[in-house]
């Protein structure tokens, strides 16, 4: 059994978006108590630290970040985009959820090379993978899987990094940062049409991009094969020397922003087969982030198969 680390911070409990949205504390709050119900499992408890803002700079430019934190008001709400788009609020708490959300991959990076620990769980909030270089939107601002990536390759020279993503969002962010560089392949499958409108199959960059859109109430038999199929299957071409994973929920029936009709368990099958991956090419090494997932029993129950079939 793998020992998995798992990195999360008080911080991103303080992020506040307002009465009725989505993207709510109450989401960290029941993972962490899967994350304690998990007595069997080797798991190790980590505070995500800060990101230093050169670190983000590999990724997004330090003016982009500096805006973004001048918005932050003192009080209340402050949305970072125009109606009838304004859900992606700043509160007097945002910023240190913000650079630690991105902080924990990086922790995450440095325990992986230097401590050869293999499987990692980002507990964090906000969620990163439709923040692009220089917008913010989708609940994201850093995109905390990409500057992972890039400080892998650019402090340990880190040649081949995939990037598997299972939110049923399109990360719109991380295809575009990754749009003309073969040294990361991004694989996404996603319910479409549905926010943020991009992924289609015919956007493959370089090379490196697979898109595996699926249409609204796909059941799971037809996930796990399109799935395997146009993603995974290039993922295991390209033999990647780290997997990262945006690992969002939502694509379980419960989910209110999406209608595709995965179980619980499903999330346990997913991981696996990404795991076999990893085992095959990367030595197993997976960093794992938390993005989407919206309704807190689907979300508690999917990162406790998540979190089994990464220790294996």
């Amino acid at each position: 059994m793998n020992n998995i680390y798992i990195y999360s911070h008080a911080d991103c409990l303080l992020k506040k978006n307002g009465i009725n949205h989505p993207e709510r504390s109450e989401r960290l709050h029941s993972i962490i108590s899967s994350i304690n119900e998990m007595d069997k499992l080797n798991i190790s408890n980590k505070d995500a630290p800060l990101v230093d803002l050169n670190i983000v700079d590999l990724i997004h430019p330090k003016k982009y970040i500096e805006d973004i934190f001048l918005k932050i008001p003192k009080e209340g709400l402050t949305s970072v985009e125009k109606e009838p788009y304004a859900d992606t609020f700043l509160c007097p708490s945002s910023k240190n959820a913000i650079l630690r959300a991105c902080g924990s991959g990086i922790a995450a990076a440095e325990n992986l090379i230097n401590n050869s620990i293999k499987r990692h769980f980002c507990a964090i909030r906000p969620p990163g993978h439709h923040a692009e270089s220089t917008r913010a939107n989708g609940f994201c601002f850093i995109n905390n899987v990409a500057v992972t990536a890039r400080y892998l390759q650019n402090k340990y020279q880190v040649k081949k990094i995939a990037i598997i993503d299972f939110d049923v969002h399109h990360g719109n962010g991380t295809q575009e940062i990754f749009y003309q560089d073969e040294t990361v392949v991004y694989g996404s499958i996603h319910q479409s049409p549905l926010f943020p409108g991009t992924g289609l199959e015919e956007e493959v960059g370089v090379g490196n991009i697979y898109n595996a859109p699926i249409s609204k109430n796909t059941n799971a038999k037809d996930f796990h094969l399109i799935f395997d199929n146009k993603i995974l299957s290039n993922i295991d071409k390209f033999k990647p020397e780290i997997i990262i994973i945006s690992a969002g929920f939502d694509a379980h029936y419960r989910d209110p922003l999406a209608q595709i009709n995965l179980e619980s368990e499903d999330f346990y099958l997913i991981t696996k087969k990404i795991v076999e991956i990893a085992n095959s090419h990367s030595n197993g090494n997976i960093i794992s982030f938390l993005e989407g997932g919206y309704d807190v029993i689907a979300l508690s129950e999917s990162i406790k198969h998540h979190l089994i079939s990464l220790s294996e």
